[in-house]
């Protein structure tokens, strides 16, 4: 039988869901916590094993004899600079030289890869899991993330465990690189779309949580830049010391929700460690929603220019309903970053993202980055004259559920899957990414997730009573189906 957990369990319960598998390794790259068994963990072996198959994948795409570069950067977690020492020094191992851009954002080494002419990136980072965890992102000569393809070659490289190294005269170097966040930060207000002069003009005052992570670093640079100067500062120091989940969720932030109307701010930016999530706080202290992020600064960009706009298919119907306001179009993804990028490729969007705060402007870079989602955010917001909490009013508002149910080693979640959908063919469905049920008024989507042992199911609907017993109908439906005798129909 699933085991359910709620997505608004507590952090304890969450990071013991985490606990559960503490070296995972991916398409996208390795993560897992730090210290530990070899293979159980993310252990200095592992670490090496996986650098090493990335280097020899970065040799395997170019001419041989050419010189390699990748740029590696961190969040500020504290075993991130042990990490990335033993990155660099891995790679330097097989002759590949490397650029160092030390305390970094993910979309700022995604930016630098293209700026230095790397033929790859690596970001040290745990994104959203709590300190005990640190990870590898990889990246392209295109500072994008690896296809699947890609990614799996890297894991079999890593399974075969056969390297060559070089020699002591052909060994590569490091260089550093020391102002990768402000050549960010001004790529961003250099901009066509983004109105600096509205901005210092409009006078915001706004508070910024950083968890204490390299967020601390550029959204204060990138505000200051835009004429934001009136700040209230919390948890920006980037000394990695988390002083709460990282996870930008509501539950983890009644401090900034607290701050921002008790000093009158007029908006709150929060982002997670390496700064790829982005979500608002109204003045009031309320959340602007994660899901709303992408969905206010796609209002502001197809009111500039109607055209394609991509998320994934567990994202608010919002931004559909936007698009159409603006006579654009929309289509839906598989949920992950790197297939929101093949789909806004593939239809030329102008903007993207996920519905977790992840904006992905195109014309800057594809990857999803806070520091251009603040900078159009706060443009529109002092373009319409109002306040976060009205400029919020004016969007279809919907409500969404997260449940997610445990799996067994031996489940078949596509025969699973299969026969929850055999109760509903004549609804809209979709087998992209898992299962969505498109109901007239309401959707769920069912997948197993990438990173975890579980089902996800999401579900949205126009109100959260709504949402949540859709979520629950289906977390029993789940259960149902894994009970029967039969394999592919209920």
């Amino acid at each position: 039988m699933l085991a359910k957990a709620s997505m608004g369990s507590t952090f304890v319960r969450e990071f013991t869901d985490l606990l559960l598998m503490t070296l995972i390794a991916s398409v996208s790259g390795i993560r897992g916590t730090i210290g530990g068994l070899s293979g159980d963990n993310l252990t200095p072996i592992d670490i090496v094993a996986f650098a090493s198959a990335y280097g020899q994948w970065l040799q395997s795409q170019t001419r041989q004899g050419d010189d390699l570069k990748v740029a590696i950067g961190r969040d500020a977690r504290p075993s991130g600079d042990l990490v990335q020492s033993m990155v660099s020094q891995t790679l330097m191992a097989m002759g590949i030289n490397v650029l160092d851009l030390g305390l970094s954002t993910t979309p700022t080494v995604e930016m630098a890869v293209v700026w230095e002419s790397c033929d790859g990136g690596i970001i040290v980072t745990a994104s959203h899991n709590p300190v005990e965890w640190n990870a590898l992102k990889l990246l392209n000569a295109r500072g994008e993330f690896l296809s699947q393809a890609d990614g799996e070659g890297i894991l079999e490289a890593v399974h075969k465990g056969e390297f060559t190294y070089a020699s002591v005269h052909a060994m590569g170097t490091m260089q550093t690189l020391d102002d990768a966040i402000p050549r960010h930060v001004q790529a961003v207000v250099d901009l066509d779309s983004v109105d600096k002069e509205a901005i210092a003009s409009a006078n915001f005052k706004v508070a910024v949580d950083a968890v204490n992570s390299t967020g601390g670093i550029a959204i204060p640079m990138m505000l200051r830049a835009l004429g934001v100067n009136d700040l209230e500062l919390i948890h920006c120091e980037p000394n990695g010391q988390f002083p709460h989940n990282p996870e930008p969720l509501r539950r983890n932030l009644d401090d900034i929700c607290a701050l921002v109307p008790a000093k009158g701010c007029d908006l709150g930016v929060v982002v997670d460690p390496d700064v790829d999530r982005l979500v608002m706080v109204s003045e009031d202290g309320e959340l602007f929603g994660e899901e709303y992020t992408l969905v206010a600064v796609a209002d502001y960009l197809l009111s500039r220019q109607p055209g394609h706009c991509v998320s994934n298919l567990s994202s608010s119907r919002a931004l559909r309903d936007v698009a159409e306001r603006h006579g654009s179009s929309y289509s839906a993804s598989a949920v992950g970053e790197v297939h929101v990028v093949e789909a806004m490729k593939a239809h030329n969007a102008v903007i993207g993202g996920e519905g977790n705060g992840g904006i992905i402007l195109p014309e800057l870079h594809y990857g999803r980055d806070s520091l251009v989602g603040v900078a159009l955010f706060l443009t529109h917001l002092a373009h319409q004259k109002m306040k976060a909490s009205d400029l919020k009013s004016t969007y279809p508002m919907y409500f969404m559920a997260k449940e997610k149910a445990q799996l067994t080693a031996d489940m078949d979640v596509d025969a699973l899957l299969k026969k929850v959908a055999f109760n509903y063919e004549g609804e809209t469905m979709s087998t992209v990414d898992g299962l969505k049920i498109d109901f007239d008024d309401a959707w769920v989507h069912m997948r197993k997730s990438n990173t975890e042992p579980i089902v996800r199911i999401y579900t949205e609907a126009g109100s959260q009573a709504e949402a949540d017993a859709l979520a629950a109908q289906f977390v029993k439906q789940l259960e149902a189906s894994s009970l029967s005798d039969s394999t592919l129909t209920p």
